[in-house]
């Protein structure tokens, strides 16, 4: 499948910016496992002063801004073509749980694409005896660790509400999780404590999601979404599997992979600073429009 993707990030601010630097990360992933960056060009409002593309630790493309001085607006404006591959599904080779464990005490490697780095506590995401009790409740019949993290999943979509405005990026997962309402890095942020806790590594997966409309009604522009889901390690035979929690599934041919990291911390899609004054607002659209079925 042949995505044309379009994002466009806005940030308006009460006062006139007089000193900025951000890095983001919006550029989907130029090699994934199942996926292929065709092209992308990414365009700053107003120029930056400075600009330096770079890969970060995990892989993922960043982008480097500096600004000595711009208006009330800054506008990201994102134009990529994306080849998506494969999708869910295929034979679990995956351990029982306590194998995995027991794979995991003698791992050594420390590349980014380490299990060992998805083990702890990151930023965002902190081990719990709450966690762990709601991972070992759901995952009990379980034989292997993708029945885990599959059933875990399930387990959220289940329980959880999926309510847009319930939390703020900030929110913690024990707080969403208290509530049972959040948004998908609720879910995501979530699930991944629930993972960790019962000793089973994760991550956190930005991207892009298509979504379709009602039957019979037509599509709009900008209804696709950012999006985010979970990255497990289900063992050496089979490796790194996504799971989607807010929509209970395998990611697929509808998720195109943006960026990976520990939590949402590590991810998100435009970080640093601004001095000004006064309230500013945000917003996003995203259109992705598929072109031709691979």
């Amino acid at each position: 499948m042949i995505y044309d993707i379009k994002l466009r990030v806005y940030y308006e601010y009460e006062h006139p910016i007089d000193l900025g630097r951000q890095v983001v990360r919006v550029v989907p992933q130029k090699l994934a496992r199942d996926q292929r960056l065709i092209t992308s060009r990414l365009e700053i409002s107003p120029s930056p002063v400075e600009r330096r593309d770079a890969l970060d630790f995990f892989g993922n493309t960043l982008t480097e801004l500096g600004f000595d001085c711009f208006s009330t607006e800054l506008e990201l404006n994102l134009r990529a073509r994306v080849e998506r591959r494969g999708g869910a599904g295929g034979l679990d080779l995956s351990p029982p749980r306590p194998a995995l464990l027991q794979e995991l005490e003698h791992e050594t490697r420390l590349d980014a694409l380490s299990p060992l780095h998805f083990l702890g506590n990151s930023p965002r995401v902190r081990l719990s005896s709450l966690f762990q009790r709601f991972g070992e409740d759901h995952t009990a019949h379980c034989a292997t660790v993708l029945e885990c993290v599959e059933a875990l999943g399930q387990a959220l979509h289940q329980e959880m509400e999926f309510l847009p405005g319930a939390t703020e990026v900030d929110t913690a997962p024990e707080v969403a999780f208290e509530e049972r309402r959040g948004v998908c890095q609720d879910f995501s942020h979530i699930m991944i404590a629930s993972l960790r806790s019962m000793g089973i590594p994760a991550g956190y997966v930005s991207g892009f999601l298509r979504t379709l409309p009602p039957p019979g009604q037509p599509r709009l522009e900008g209804a696709d979404a950012m999006h985010a889901w979970v990255r497990a390690w289900c063992g050496a035979d089979l490796g790194w599997v996504d799971y989607d929690p807010t929509n209970a599934m395998r990611a697929g041919r509808d998720h195109v992979e943006v960026a990976v990291g520990r939590d949402y911390a590590d991810v998100s899609p435009l970080r640093g600073v601004t001095r000004s004054s006064g309230q500013g607002s945000t917003g996003h659209s995203v259109d992705m429009i598929e072109l031709t079925e691979s």
